[in-house]
């Protein structure tokens, strides 16, 4: 592990946190134009161009939490942000100084906050005015590129019940039942399936309900997230709009369409159930997606991504940047 690599691991940018290492990233990445954007909520955006940038490596400065320190164990660098997407930032910045030792110009490096959070910084990117041709997007791809991805959509839901002694149940409504019995709806409902991204999938978040034991809950809230296909994001939002009721209030929160990327040919290819930064960055007409490191221990304490699959996704990238020129 180099110690650009490890620096960066060892700066905890946890989503919220992380203009400390934006400030970090504009005193040690050289490129002969530097700029920062402030996002509006206390980060920072940044864009490093060497010449007009027709190509833009792409990826994100947050992690979620919690912060892991680094470590190196052989081939293998652990920590928080190794494979999402501090692996992706050294890659990318080793593969436009390896262009730019060779004589290549016109390529830039964008790096945005917020990204785990709602890609608040690529949102805050998209209304600059910057606009080019291509766009490479850094996530743990397996150093595959992307096919295409499922989108997303975002409910918050409040269940309405009736409070009463848990002896007596038939007197009251229990709101956790309510959420059980919506539940049981949700996962006979047969969204159809996709012949590129497959089955639509959910999972529950911010759940609450604060009761005693004793008493028939009155409440429960929780937040519905879906990863949605290209049969099945109009259906999702229909099922949603058939659960409002006296019992259930509906907010949408929103999402990201399914969407193709562009793929080169030379490359290994496969579609992901994960989102990115890609959808909100419409300055950009062509977009990629490709990255060292997996998904299957994004997020996760084993986080790590090999020393290998880096030295890979160097070369990917500039080999990307010359089929695209």
């Amino acid at each position: 592990m180099d110690e650009f690599f490890r620096q960066i691991l060892s700066i905890d940018s946890t989503s919220g946190r992380e203009r400390t290492l934006a400030e970090w990233l504009l005193e040690h990445i050289e490129a002969p134009k530097v700029e920062s954007f402030e996002v509006g909520d206390g980060t920072l955006d940044l864009l490093f161009s060497w010449g007009e940038p027709r190509l833009v490596f792409c990826t994100h400065m947050d992690t979620v939490p919690p912060y892991i320190a680094p470590s190196a164990d052989g081939e293998l660098v652990r920590g928080r942000g190794s494979c999402d997407a501090k692996g992706q930032i050294h890659a990318m910045y080793r593969a436009c100084r390896e262009l730019a030792a060779s004589g290549g110009s016109g390529f830039g490096l964008l790096l945005l906050s917020g990204e785990e959070t709602g890609s608040f910084g690529a949102k805050a990117f998209a209304k600059t005015g910057f606009s080019a041709p291509y766009l490479v997007i850094g996530e743990p791809t397996d150093n595959c590129m992307v096919s295409a991805s499922k989108g997303t959509r975002s409910f918050d839901l409040a269940f309405s019940g009736k409070a009463f002694h848990s002896g007596y149940p038939e007197f009251g409504r229990s709101a956790v039942e309510m959420f059980t019995e919506f539940m049981n709806r949700l996962h006979a409902e047969p969204f159809p399936a996709d012949p590129v991204l497959g089955e639509t999938t959910f999972n529950v978040g911010l759940l609450r309900s604060d009761n005693p034991q004793n008493i028939l809950s009155p409440s429960l809230s929780c937040r519905l997230y879906f990863r949605t296909t290209f049969a099945s994001a109009a259906a999702v939002d229909s099922f949603m709009d058939g659960c409002r009721g006296p019992e259930l209030a509906v907010t949408a929160r929103g999402g990201d369409e399914p969407a193709e990327y562009l793929t080169l040919p030379g490359f290994r290819t496969k579609a992901v159930s994960f989102g990115s930064d890609a959808p909100h960055l419409s300055n950009f007409e062509h977009k990629m997606i490709c990255g060292p490191g997996s998904i299957t221990v994004a997020h996760r304490d084993d986080e790590c991504v090999s020393l290998r699959e880096i030295e890979e996704a160097v070369a990917n990238y500039v080999k990307i940047y010359e089929s695209c020129n």
